[in-house]
């Protein structure tokens, strides 16, 4: 009980900023842009995480963090192992969502859309810029498959990286990109008293229409 009382005094006021729907952008990618450009400044690395959510045929969600690679007029791109448990779903459910939170702006961003895979040209090209041990481990982990221990993974790890020392990797079948292509942004700001703004784009048509949310 006494740890249940704690965390309900455990709270924060939000204060470092606001949004005001007329000044934002009329294409909320260009906006999303705007907001990841501020939030790099700041955080350089982490920026770039994103909450992946996707469901099962079941009807179960599950979420993962990953990052976003790349952003076009098409939409938002990350790289994964097409037969793991996200790859799994998503070809049973192609409609997913992304979350990017920045604690430091008070800030953070959901968007809702369909995924689907990136032509292979893509995947080749992020993959040959991979890191040499990160191309390796790509080949030799069967994401989201049951492993004995983790000795047996290392293993196989030093045993491709010994018989492929000074060559080439080609990209697995099994590895490459995903772009989610956006129908919907949420973009939101703490604000004090718990009266956050809340600014959503929703695509109608090819035309973008902005909305302001209660909290």
């Amino acid at each position: 009980m006494e740890e249940v009382n704690r965390l309900h005094g455990i709270r924060r006021e939000y204060e470092k900023s606001s949004l005001d729907e007329h000044l934002m952008d009329q294409n909320p990618l260009n906006e999303f842009r705007v907001w990841l450009g501020s939030a790099i400044k700041l955080i350089e690395d982490d920026a770039t995480a994103m909450v992946l959510s996707t469901v099962s045929p079941q009807g179960r969600p599950s979420t993962r963090i990953v990052l976003l690679k790349d952003i076009s007029d098409n939409g938002l791109v990350f790289f994964s192992n097409y037969k793991s448990r996200k790859g799994q779903e998503l070809e049973g459910n192609a409609f997913a969502s992304l979350l990017f939170y920045w604690k430091e702006q008070e800030r953070q961003i959901r968007i809702e859309g369909k995924i689907s895979r990136t032509n292979p040209e893509i995947s080749d090209e992020y993959f040959n810029g991979r890191p040499y041990d990160s191309q390796i481990a790509a080949i030799s982990s069967q994401q989201s498959q049951p492993i004995k221990e983790r000795s047996m993974l290392e293993k196989k790890f030093e045993q491709i990286k010994a018989e492929t020392l000074g060559k080439s990797l080609k990209r697995p079948e099994h590895w490459g990109g995903y772009i989610l292509k956006p129908d919907l942004f949420e973009f939101w700001q703490g604000r004090p008293n718990r009266l956050h703004d809340r600014i959503v784009y929703k695509l109608d048509g090819i035309h973008w229409k902005k909305i302001r949310l209660s909290p």
